[in-house]
């Protein structure tokens, strides 16, 4: 592999039918440039690009795969001077959703980097294939450029055995790789390194239960830097109730339901991870909404509320447990960010762990990571923005530049 010779670092999410991307400086931490490509092979495509300081664009032209939607995004940055061809461009960092037991950490990407993400794919049919049709198209632009792969479920391959199995049968377990694997890695590392950060510590010398709560959403233990327990599973079915899956529950309603109602098991599959959650309490999956509800006396609304925070408080009081000392709360994602009163919520009652919100620094709104416990608190109660591209585009850096020196 090449030297890195630039600064900047190209950050690809593929999507079945969307690109996101970010292009960072890694000199500095800066976005030069954001974008997304969506409703990609339908007729009508969309394309928003922003670049840095500047007004955004859009396009509407359809755009039939995603080799043609790269494509479109190379354009765009070219025209800001941004272009594919840079010899400033250091490196591609992708998103890859499932690694498995195999990938621990950020991997640059070759044949059998390839074939073990494409093994992985039974695991994470909705993933998996759309970052390798992303990383193929980009390979395919930039043949000469470092490709890194990095991994949502890496960051929680430090569990230990007595939590990542299931206690099924080992045979079978192991035969179709069957253990909880844990998603939204990468914004659990970030914000369990930026948490200890805010407390002017070393991530080694903090424990920390990250609450990653957006419309997917997932709870870690973090001890000194290591995660030991996560909330997401096999798939990221299993945990808290989110916006549109149910999290945990007793895996025999599957076979009630096959048996009862007739139902196919991707017919339960969908009720699972699309018609439950939220949105099968209440109707609604923006929090926002369910809040305004809540407002107007909606009982409906109320439940599904009390159902996510009662959830929510299991996990909190679990990791304490897990963790045996805690120094840190940590709420991110877009609820776990802006929804002040389910922050409230998770934590009221909680006092004898030394867990306490203070009220007028809840209700602060800010893009900034803070502490909203008072001084007192015996545990610190944060909000800390989530930056999973910064992350990704972070380990992407780092790795080329570690393969430099080793040259």
């Amino acid at each position: 592999m090449s030297s890195p010779r630039g600064t900047r670092v190209l950050v690809l999410n593929s999507g079945s039918s969307s690109v996101k991307y970010q292009l960072l400086d890694m000199s500095d931490g800066s976005r030069l440039a954001v974008g997304l490509v969506e409703r990609i092979g339908e007729e009508t495509s969309r394309l928003k690009h922003t670049p840095k300081g500047a007004e955004s664009r859009e396009r509407t032209d359809p755009i039939p795969d995603h080799g043609a939607a790269l494509k479109a995004v190379s354009q765009e940055l070219a025209r800001d001077g941004l272009g594919l061809d840079s010899p400033e461009l250091a490196a591609i960092g992708h998103r890859v959703v499932h690694g498995g037991k195999h990938f621990t950490e950020p991997t640059v990407i070759d044949d059998a980097v390839l074939a073990e993400i494409e093994r992985l794919i039974p695991v994470a049919p909705l993933h998996n294939p759309a970052n390798l049709t992303g990383i193929r198209t980009a390979k395919a632009l930039r043949p000469d450029l470092p490709q890194v792969a990095v991994f949502d479920t890496a960051f929680h391959t430090t569990m230990p055995e007595s939590a990542a199995r299931y206690a099924i049968d080992v045979r079978t377990a192991d035969e179709h790789r069957i253990r909880r694997y844990g998603f939204h890695g990468t914004s659990h590392a970030y914000v369990s390194r930026a948490t200890a950060e805010l407390l002017g510590r070393s991530p080694e010398e903090v424990n920390v239960i990250v609450l990653h709560l957006g419309n997917g959403a997932s709870a870690s233990a973090v001890r000194g830097g290591r995660c030991v327990d996560t909330s997401m599973g096999l798939t990221p079915l299993e945990g808290l109730v989110m916006g549109t899956r149910s999290g945990d529950m007793d895996p025999a309603v599957i076979f009630h339901l096959m048996r009862v109602a007739g139902m196919s098991t991707d017919e339960i599959d969908t009720l699972l991870n699309k018609k439950s959650g939220l949105i099968g309490l209440c109707g609604d999956n923006d929090m926002r909404e369910i809040r305004r509800r809540i407002d107007e006396g909606d009982k409906e609304a109320q439940l599904a509320f009390d159902i996510y925070i009662h959830r929510l408080k299991k996990y909190i009081g679990a990791y304490y447990a897990v963790l045996g000392r805690v120094d840190a709360v940590a709420f991110t994602a877009g609820v776990g960010e802006n929804a002040s009163p389910v922050r409230e919520a998770a934590v009221a009652g909680l006092e004898e762990l030394g867990l306490v919100v203070d009220g007028e620094l809840n209700a602060v709104r800010s893009d900034e990571p803070r502490l909203i416990s008072p001084e007192y608190a015996r545990v610190a109660v944060a909000v800390v923005p989530t930056d999973e591209e910064l992350e990704i585009a972070t380990q992407t850096y780092a790795l080329v530049n570690g393969s430099r020196n080793l040259t």
